[in-house]
């Protein structure tokens, strides 16, 4: 299973009731709505370089699957962590810094999409991807 490729948003699902239980202000989250988020993946073996991109920055996020590393969110919001992989399934648990709270972030291949898929504290949203 390969997440390898460019990956552009085509929809959100339930993703501000998610930003709002993150903390996140309106004005933000209305924005966040709106990113035009790009991803870009390249994996090889356990390593994976991901490039994200959208209205507001533009980030590289370079990781070995099950190796902690540090990430900061778009708002700011600073996470400790590690993405493993759990069948087809690329599984990111999370600590955010400021409060001890955990975020699960899902990334699986779902036909010619690839869905991400986030939790906190019970509030559950999806980002979906289209190839591009």
């Amino acid at each position: 299973m390969t997440f390898n490729g460019n990956w552009k948003i085509d929809r959100n699902d339930n993703y501000e009731k998610f930003m709002e239980k993150m903390g996140i202000n309106m004005v933000k989250r209305k924005l966040a709505a709106h990113d035009n988020l790009k991803i870009t993946i390249e994996q090889t073996g356990d390593k994976f370089l991901v490039k994200e991109s959208s209205n507001f920055r533009t980030v590289d996020i370079d990781f070995t699957l099950g190796v902690t590393f540090e990430y900061s969110l778009a708002d700011g919001t600073e996470l400790t962590g590690a993405w493993t992989m759990e069948g087809d399934v690329l599984k990111g648990v999370f600590t955010r810094k400021d409060n001890g709270k955990q975020l699960i972030t899902t990334r699986v291949l779902e036909g010619d999409e690839l869905v991400q898929s986030y939790n906190y504290e019970g509030v559950d949203a999806k980002r979906i991807f289209k190839r591009g």
